[in-house]
């Protein structure tokens, strides 16, 4: 992968003017430095954020072999990267190489800084990105995966670590030589893989809650708290509602089960939305912004899951898979929705390992020059089919319908149409999967009732989705498929059997309970595109400012 940071190096290392460190002067402190005084080291939260006035400072990445050097900060320059927004612990070591003076600016104040100096907020944004980015790209950080391709747990860390934006450095099992001393150094056998070592911790097949308290990537959850807003689920629409919520001052948290963008942040481009006109990947879109709710101060919560909702008086409870419970004055429901899974038998055995819910990079470099199946009519699927086309020998998509047209946007259709290793067949489901460790053969049959079996190994499922709505069972009202209903949607009877107590009637987006709204593909009726999903998060908060009000 190529480095931002190597054609945008003025921008991810940009030296501040004169008149600039003057207005950050009054939110920080002045302090003196000498040579080899370690500022920064990993692990450490709520780092300060540090203007070299004089002398400068080294950024070191540890790892196993020793220290790496990342860059040299000299004056007029600034430290920090995502992590320094967030609050996050650091993951690099800060330390003076040249005695000097730095500028030292407490985490708090920094946030003030991004959210009343747009100038400041543009060039440290930007900054920020782009050195997480180049993190990233070379695979620089302190968190090593060791994994196989024959391991579905591997494929599932991969993804929660990529999509969450998180640099780690991957050794395969079956390939890299250099795995094997780790192997005899940290007692590891074939069973324990994927194995997580996480600074000075040895995870064997975590699980991604595991992972993310190891990394510390998760704010401090008060359980007394009553906050303004909680959004469960960021997705488009859950972050959309949670930039807004919180550029306008409310509390915000919002409570993610795996990793921001939900459904299309497994997107590999989406080329319709609004202001892309060369198209933008769905994690990309997602990771946009989730740095920008957290820009405003909301807090992000990843790997917790919703397991409960009690709503029988307020403020709104809602417990965690991680034993924790928060509190709410209002509430957003964007949980979103998931791929239904095949109905046939051994489907479990090849999750991870032939059988996919994403087509992002890492996926696809999984099945280069290999046939693949895509199963689904929607934008998802044809977005898979048209970029795992690019490095695939041929890519199938199967369908149950008899085409595309109802589902599909038609620049998609027109893409399939015209691709010479893209072929469409309707009527068609997968009946069997094959295979010992991983996927090997697949069988579908058409609509003739005639079966084929072909050794294909890579199957990527973007049908139907169903609501990720148990945890409100008992709350909210919900329609026949189990999406929330809101609005004029909600019937007589439904409002009367939780004793709707306002004089009004419900929002449009809002549910049967007061200061219960929801958005995005859980909602019934929604419309299944990200642009409405990001329209309805944004309107919403208009909603929540009336119901606190109330």
């Amino acid at each position: 992968m190529a480095n931002p940071i190597d054609t945008r190096r003025e921008q991810a290392f940009p030296k501040l003017t004169a008149a600039q460190i003057a207005r950050l002067r009054s939110h920080g402190q002045c302090i003196r430095t000498e040579r080899g005084q370690v500022l920064v080291e990993p692990g450490d939260r709520e780092v300060r954020f540090f203007v070299v006035l004089s002398g400068c400072l080294e950024i070191l990445r540890p790892g196993l072999g020793g220290e790496e050097l990342v860059v040299v900060h000299q004056a007029g320059q600034f430290s920090g990267e995502i992590t320094t927004l967030q609050g996050l612990p650091s993951l690099i070591r800060s330390r003076v190489r040249e005695s000097g003076e730095v500028l030292a600016l407490e985490h708090e104040s920094l946030r003030a800084v991004i959210q009343t100096d747009s100038e400041l907020s543009e060039i440290f944004m930007r900054a920020f990105i782009l050195r997480r980015v180049g993190l990233i790209a070379q695979q620089q950080g302190d968190v090593i995966l060791l994994g196989s391709r024959h391991s579905g747990g591997t494929l599932r860390l991969q993804q929660f670590l990529s999509r969450n934006s998180f640099p780690y450095v991957y050794l395969d099992v079956d390939t890299d030589q250099s795995v094997q001393a780790l192997i005899e150094r940290f007692h590891i056998v074939v069973s324990d893989v994927p194995v997580v070592l996480c600074r000075g911790q040895v995870l064997k097949n975590p699980s991604n809650e595991q992972v993310a308290q190891c990394l510390g990537m998760n704010p401090a959850i008060d359980d007394c708290a009553v906050h303004d807003l909680v959004v469960i689920g960021a997705g488009p629409a859950g972050l959309a509602a949670a930039v807004y919520a919180a550029s306008e001052g409310l509390d915000v948290l919002v409570v993610e089960s795996n990793a921001p963008g939900g459904q299309a942040g497994s997107s590999s481009k989406i080329e319709n939305y609004l202001g892309f006109p060369t198209g933008i990947s769905g994690q990309a879109l997602a990771g946009r912004a989730f740095v920008q709710a957290q820009k405003f101060g909301a807090n992000v919560a990843i790997a917790n899951s919703a397991i409960r909702l009690r709503c029988e008086q307020k403020p709104y409870i809602i417990q965690l898979s991680t034993d924790h419970s928060v509190r709410a004055r209002t509430l957003i429901v964007a949980s979103g929705a998931a791929y239904r899974q095949l109905a046939v038998e051994h489907f479990d055995r090849f999750l991870g390992v032939g059988v996919y819910y994403a087509a992002t990079f890492v996926e696809a470099q999984l099945c280069q020059r290999d046939d693949v199946i895509v199963v689904g009519g929607g934008n998802s699927a044809g977005q898979a089919a048209v970029f795992l086309s690019q490095a695939s020998r041929h890519v199938h998509v199967l369908v149950r319908s008899d085409g595309l047209a109802d589902s599909m946007s038609r620049y998609l259709i027109r893409r399939i149409e015209e691709s010479p290793n893209i072929t469409l067949h309707t009527h068609t489901e997968i009946v069997g999967l094959h295979g010992e460790t991983s996927l090997e053969k697949v069988t579908w049959r058409n609509g003739s009732g005639i079966a084929e079996t072909r050794e294909i190994r890579h199957v990527f499922l973007m049908m139907g989705a169903d609501p990720n709505t148990g945890w409100l069972q008992g709350c909210l009202a919900l329609d026949e498929k189990g999406f929330v209903r809101t609005g004029m949607d909600i019937t007589a009877q439904e409002l009367q059997d939780r004793a709707w107590p306002l004089t009004r009637p419900p929002h449009h987006l809002e549910t049967n309970l007061p200061g219960i709204f929801a958005v995005g593909d859980v909602r019934s009726g929604s419309v299944k595109r990200v642009a409405a999903a990001v329209g309805e998060g944004s309107a919403c908060v208009q909603l929540v400012h009336r119901a606190l009000h109330e």
